[in-house]
């Protein structure tokens, strides 16, 4: 096999430099090696450009020739294939025709150009072109723009509930007798405080599934006797592990629950 010097077709990415003798392919898998041009009209306005022609005064009889020298380079492929740049060449041989013949006079007198219709087409092709071109050079996802996605890691953050120093809850013991001395009243007899029977009371209300405020687990009309029993109480418990108090950051309420 002797191969060309450049493909006449491509198939699935495979070149294809001679047309083959015993094998039926369908026109639809062939391509027009014309990578230059997207048509008739832009390989007429390549040829006006290149000899710095002017575009309203085209001559017909030398870009024809260039033309068709060009549609010469398909004759080793299928015409079909093709007929765009064929319509446009018989185009421009009937302007060639045209401008041989006498021209009739319009309703003005002035004389039809029959290379005005062509005109008016290159220049209307040549504004979508150059708008393509602009459009082409704005910055384009993919090609100047690349998307970057960052995906953040699902690592469940536990943050452990900080520790309740002895002093700050000596403090909230201290508000809660400062708001006690507003129930002070007087008691001709007074009932024997038990420092395990407040335990056993503190526990019945908590549980290990909801926190209780510290506040609530004291009777603010017990007065100041009362409040110190139950503090002890809730000492006591705390001592032999069977109360849980959380604070969730320096200086916020304090709340407790019964230990797992």
């Amino acid at each position: 096999m002797t191969e060309s010097s450049e493909p006449v077709a491509v198939v699935r990415g495979e070149a294809i430099t001679e047309m083959p003798q015993d094998l039926y392919i369908p026109p639809e898998a062939l391509e027009v090696f014309l990578e230059t041009f997207e048509g008739p009209l832009d390989l007429l306005l390549y040829l006006i450009r290149k000899q710095n022609l002017d575009i309203l005064d085209i001559p017909i009889a030398e870009i024809t020739r260039q033309y068709m020298g060009y549609i010469g380079l398909m004759q080793t492929i299928r015409f079909e294939l093709a007929a765009e740049y064929l319509l446009m060449a018989a185009m421009l041989a009937e302007i060639k025709s045209r401008m041989l013949l006498p021209r009739p006079l319009e309703e003005e007198g002035e004389e039809a150009d029959p290379r005005a219709e062509l005109v008016r087409r290159l220049q209307e092709y040549e504004r979508y072109r150059q708008a393509a071109e602009s459009i082409d050079q704005l910055p384009r996802v993919g090609r100047e723009v690349h998307l970057v996605v960052i995906e953040g890691g699902h690592t469940k953050i536990t943050r452990p509930p900080p520790n309740v120093p002895l002093f700050d809850l000596i403090d909230a013991f201290r508000e809660v007798v400062k708001r006690a001395e507003l129930y002070k009243n007087h008691h001709i007899l007074r009932e024997p405080l038990s420092v395990r029977e407040r335990m056993t009371r503190i526990l019945s209300r908590i549980n290990a599934e909801n926190f209780v405020d510290f506040e609530d687990l004291f009777d603010l009309s017990e007065g100041r006797m009362g409040l110190v029993v139950t503090f002890l109480a809730i000492l006591e418990l705390l001592k032999e592990s069977l109360l849980v108090i959380v604070q969730q950051e320096p200086f916020a309420p304090i709340h407790v629950k019964a230990a797992a």
